[in-house]
């Protein structure tokens, strides 16, 4: 099961193109995170809902997969976060929390070096993100239902 946060229902997700690229960059984001998912619904929301979607891997996709926080996983995100379009269309990884997302910017402005960013980042405990950026790679997903979070 996957879980999307939104202030509305999505049955039918949409790729959009926004203001600022994410880790990955445009594409629709979910995770298997049930309370990470509750927490990003909340956030800067009139209503928060978690929608619910069965996914179904496609071997045929073009996929990348980070396990873990790694050097190449900080260089793609980097690389997203300065604008690369790149040709995948499903990315999953680590998501960076708040502070870590901080240190991924100060990497990327220069003001801490690569290795000072895995010095202050080692004992952050990143949760998972799986983002989807083609028609295709929506196909993977099922729509099963939304829950509006009231907590």
């Amino acid at each position: 099961m996957l879980y999307h946060a939104s202030g509305e229902i999505v049955e039918f997700p949409e790729v959009r193109k926004s203001k600022y690229t994410k880790d990955f960059s445009w594409g629709f984001y979910c995770t298997n995170n049930f309370e990470q998912a509750k927490k990003w619904a909340k956030r800067n929301r009139r209503h928060a809902i978690v929608n619910y979607y069965t996914y179904t891997e496609n071997n045929e996709l073009k996929i990348l997969k980070f396990d873990d926080m790694t050097d190449e996983w900080l260089d793609f995100i980097a690389a997203c976060r300065n604008g690369l379009v790149h040709d995948y269309d499903i990315v999953e990884g680590p998501m960076a929390d708040d502070t870590v997302w901080n240190y991924v910017n100060d990497f990327l402005y220069g003001d801490i070096t690569r290795n000072i960013f895995w010095e202050l980042a080692k004992f952050k405990y990143p949760t998972h993100q799986i983002s989807f950026h083609t028609l295709k790679a929506l196909d993977c997903l099922k729509f099963e239902r939304s829950e509006i979070i009231n907590e």
